[in-house]
């Protein structure tokens, strides 16, 4: 797969309905967009495997424990203690050949084999720290894929939520800290992950691909435009940058100053 095909398939993937979202898929094109010399399909089997663990387990434990087991368990799918920071924890494929990685790169795998064994997992945009929520019997449980897709008991959410700096009055609301998001915006908060770690490392190449991505998988929002335009006059690029702010623009109908502000100031760098 190119560069050229993934971003089709990101394309694609950005006017899909929510319902429809290709998950796996779109993460694939992701790390392929990053680096297009690697093949794919090892990723694909890891997540056919998961969800066939997943269906085998189902038939004797709860669904909360048949997850954790197959994802953890028969897949040895766990966070990186050690090299956190390292840019292979965000990259679906790097994942499948270490077995680790950050919590919502993780995330994809539980969230593609739920979806395959009809079982309602959504991921939760908790502060600092992404979660899963799924459904059972006795209520929505957090789950953390991070620490082996373990229970995460409603005292440590709150725990969690005062930590990351959330008011105590809104770190006791269970319903706001759970709240699902789609699985788009979990494959965004992945891309956004990058970003901000490229841009720290002064990356900027690596900056403007994941802000791109972004742009491709949720075309009406004007915000990673500006991320392009920042990522390109990284490197000089100012007339690239000036395009990206002129889509930014566009977008948002002409209401982000930010985009405008930022955009007088790259045009008089040309100037």
């Amino acid at each position: 797969m190119s560069r050229e095909e993934a971003e089709s398939i990101l394309k694609d993937a950005g006017v899909a309905p929510d319902a429809d979202f290709p998950l796996l898929e779109a993460a694939i094109a992701c790390a392929i967009h990053e680096d297009p010399s690697r093949d794919p399909q090892a990723a694909r089997d890891l997540g056919a495997a998961g969800a066939e663990r997943l269906a085998q387990r189902l038939k004797q434990e709860s669904a909360e424990e048949a997850i954790a087991e197959a994802m953890a368990g028969d897949l040895r799918l766990g966070g990186d203690l050690f090299t956190y920071e390292d840019p292979d924890n965000a990259d679906i494929i790097a994942v499948t050949e270490r077995r680790k990685g950050l919590p919502v790169t993780l995330g994809i795998f539980y969230l593609h084999a739920a979806r395959k064994c009809a079982l309602t997992v959504q991921g939760v945009d908790f502060p600092g720290h992404f979660l899963l929520r799924i459904e059972t019997d006795e209520g929505p449980l957090a789950l953390d894929p991070f620490s082996e897709g373990r229970v995460v008991l409603p005292s440590e959410l709150t725990r969690r939520a005062l930590h990351a700096g959330l008011t105590p009055n809104v770190a006791d609301r269970l319903d706001r800290l759970m709240a699902p998001v789609s699985d788009r915006a979990v494959l965004v908060r992945l891309q956004n992950n990058i970003y901000a770690r490229a841009s720290l490392a002064r990356d900027f190449e690596r900056a403007e691909r994941s802000a791109l991505r972004r742009a491709l998988l949720d075309p009406s929002d004007h915000r990673p435009w500006l991320d392009v335009a920042a990522a390109r006059e990284g490197q000089g690029a100012l007339a690239g940058s000036l395009e990206a702010l002129a889509r930014a623009t566009a977008l948002d109908g002409g209401a982000a100053l930010a985009a405008r502000a930022q955009r007088e100031r790259v045009r008089l760098q040309l100037n």
